[in-house]
C-alpha cells in the first residue's frame, strides 16, 4: 500500500501553484495559496524539521536585532 506524507503533498501543490503567473491569479486563489501554505507550516512546524527551519529564524533575528544597535 502506498501511503503519502501529506506535508509533502502539500509541498508539491504550493511549489506549482506559485510557479502560475502572478497576473493569472484571482483574489480567490491567491486566498485558497495562502491557507494551503499555513497549513503546510502547522504540519512541518512540529518536525525536526521545522525545528531546524525555527532555529535558523531565531539566529538570523538575533543577528539583525544586534547589528541595528
Amino acid at each position: 500500500m502506498l501511503t503519502i506524507n501529506v506535508a509533502v503533498l502539500l509541498a508539491v501543490i504550493i511549489i506549482v501553484r506559485l510557479r502560475r503567473r502572478t497576473q493569472a491569479r484571482s483574489r480567490n486563489d491567491e486566498k485558497l495559496t495562502v491557507l494551503i501554505v499555513l497549513v503546510f507550516g502547522i504540519l512541518v512546524a512540529p518536525t525536526a524539521f521545522g525545528q531546524g527551519v525555527l532555529d535558523v529564524v531565531e539566529q538570523l533575528a538575533s543577528g539583525i536585532n544586534d547589528a541595528g544597535r
